[in-house]
């Protein structure tokens, strides 16, 4: 993705420790307002504290969506700050959904750290996800901003969108015919809605009309579904010591990734191979896990996401020029595309 020529614009890295200072005490401030037990967990799933509540310098994330929120205003010619409720809305609906994602993946690790339910047990960590998405709602409501109430209703039909696409992950499942293109529509809900739903907010909160909010909204899907498709990569491929998790993590799993489907449906003899790893119903050891990750590889799996990572922030880069966004923001929004992408895949 070309970055738009701006001058004096920052790195995407620059763009995410801006945000994140700006975020951290609004978070925390919104947080705070919750009943003691879910406070408590959520601020150990922020990494603010340990679960025994003392204070923590965890990992909190990236944060890259309420930066996207941010500078999306500012594309607009809006002020960052206006958009600040909008930004820590989207950060409590991400939180939301990875807190029930661990649950229904099972996941025992995040961040480096124990998974907020393995640590405190399922119910309390799915209610403690529940607070979450209530409280971004409440946060939208708080605000007295003119555009409170089409933006919240543009975090509802996100959140529907993401719930949509977890529960379509989950029924992939249970099934061996998977799709590419019915695994495509899983991601563009689970993670594209949301990033879309973070570029629209921030349009919507920087005073945009409908086209352009329209434009940033796509723009953020793609990037959305472009991350998705590299987390997918990661989940195979990725280092544990950068992404949390285990290697394999997804293969042990049998997760229906994108890079695994487009091997399943690549008609070849590793392809075939695959699919009677992949639905074997005992454990796979870990030789089984190293040979999975192979036969990904040599059925076109990893090229494919690679080469459609690439095509979708060239089309979020056609609609980042079409929304005529600032110089300066459009370049850093570009440059925060690039970083979701350009990670060790």
């Amino acid at each position: 993705m070309t970055v738009v020529p701006a001058t004096g614009h920052r790195s995407a890295r620059e763009v995410l420790a801006h945000s994140r200072a700006v975020l951290a005490p609004a978070l925390r401030a919104a947080v705070d307002t919750l009943p003691d037990s879910m406070r408590h967990i959520a601020g150990y799933h922020f990494g603010w504290w340990d679960e025994h509540g003392r204070l923590t310098d965890a990992d909190a994330g990236k944060a890259i969506r309420p930066a996207l929120v941010l500078t999306a205003a500012e594309a607009v010619g809006g002020s960052p700050a206006d958009a600040l409720p909008a930004a820590v809305a989207v950060e409590l609906v991400h939180n939301f959904t990875l807190l029930h994602d661990d649950v229904m993946d099972g996941d025992r690790t995040r961040r480096h750290r124990p998974t907020a339910w393995s640590v405190f047990g399922l119910g309390p960590a799915i209610l403690a996800g529940d607070a979450l998405l209530t409280l971004a709602f409440d946060v939208l409501a708080g605000t007295r901003h003119p555009r409170s109430q089409p933006a919240a209703r543009v975090l509802s039909a996100a959140v529907l969108a993401v719930q949509e696409g977890q529960a379509m992950d989950l029924a992939f499942e249970q099934r061996a015919d998977v799709g590419l293109a019915e695994c495509l529509r899983m991601a563009e809900g689970k993670t594209g809605a949301l990033l879309g739903c973070a570029t629209a907010l921030g349009a919507l909160f920087g005073g945009a009309g409908p086209d352009r909010v329209d434009h940033l909204r796509s723009f953020g899907e793609r990037v959305g579904l472009a991350f998705q498709v590299v987390d997918d990569l990661l989940g195979i491929w990725g280092d544990p010591t950068a992404t949390g998790k285990p290697v394999y993590s997804d293969l042990e799993n049998r997760k229906k990734s994108l890079p695994v489907v487009a091997a399943l449906t690549s008609e070849t003899a590793a392809a075939r191979d695959l699919a009677v790893l992949y639905h074997r119903t005992d454990a796979l050891s870990a030789a089984d896990l190293v040979r999975a990750a192979d036969l990904v590889e040599s059925a076109g799996g990893r090229a494919w996401a690679r080469e459609r990572a690439d095509d979708l922030l060239a089309d979020a880069a056609d609609h980042l020029a079409a929304a005529g966004s600032d110089p300066r923001a459009a370049a850093e929004l570009t440059a925060l595309a690039d970083l979701v992408i350009r990670r060790d895949h």
